[in-house]
């Protein structure tokens, strides 16, 4: 079990940061990012999740010209943004990864259920980079304001993966945070079956 700091640190203390330290994040700790969140679940181990952390300027700058008006600036001042896609082909890695059945078959020919499972799935494993991020002492913004297209077009050219969603990550400026919004009860979101 978690301790308290531990809790605080990915929960309740935990915040969407939209200002960031001049801070850098290095290589290494993104390789460690990523070595935490391989290893959280998805359906049949299917990790449809692809990420790419952009990090140079010219990269961050033309991720920011796809972004709306009001994410532009984050994104551009961001260290690194993660643009977490999803592999549409995400299935033929199953042998590898799933090799106790054979889960490919579930899916090929599906293209409804390639595309549930690849959203869900990849929507997932973007939370479990928020999570790893706040385990290593970094701060996240995840956003969805963007042109899927064109983040496609620009990161995913000539490949099967789409864009879900993105997140920046580094060392948040607190003096930018918003007054702490609430949270619905437990009573209101809830209910025991």
């Amino acid at each position: 079990m978690l301790n308290d700091t531990a809790l605080e640190t990915l929960f309740y203390a935990a915040r969407t940061h939209h200002g960031w330290h001049d801070r850098d994040v290095t290589d290494a700790q993104l390789a460690r990012l990523y070595d935490l969140l391989k290893w959280a679940p998805t359906s049949a181990n299917g990790a449809p999740a692809r990420f790419v952390f952009v990090k140079s300027r010219a990269a961050r700058d033309k991720l920011a010209a796809c972004m709306a008006p009001g994410n532009q600036a984050r994104t551009a001042q961001a260290p690194v943004t993660v643009v977490v896609g999803m592999d549409m082909a995400f299935h033929d890695k199953l042998p590898q990864l799933s090799p106790a059945v054979d889960a490919r078959a579930w899916f090929a020919g599906n293209d409804a259920l390639i595309a549930a499972t690849a959203f869900r799935n990849s929507s997932l494993q973007g939370a479990y980079l928020i999570m790893a991020a706040r385990a290593i002492g970094l701060d996240c913004g995840p956003m969805s304001g963007f042109d899927h297209a064109q983040v496609d077009d620009a990161f995913f050219a000539g490949t099967a993966i789409r864009s879900n969603f993105v997140c920046s990550i580094g060392y948040g400026d607190a003096s930018c945070l918003r007054p702490r919004a609430p949270r619905l009860g437990f009573g209101e979101a809830c209910r025991i079956a």
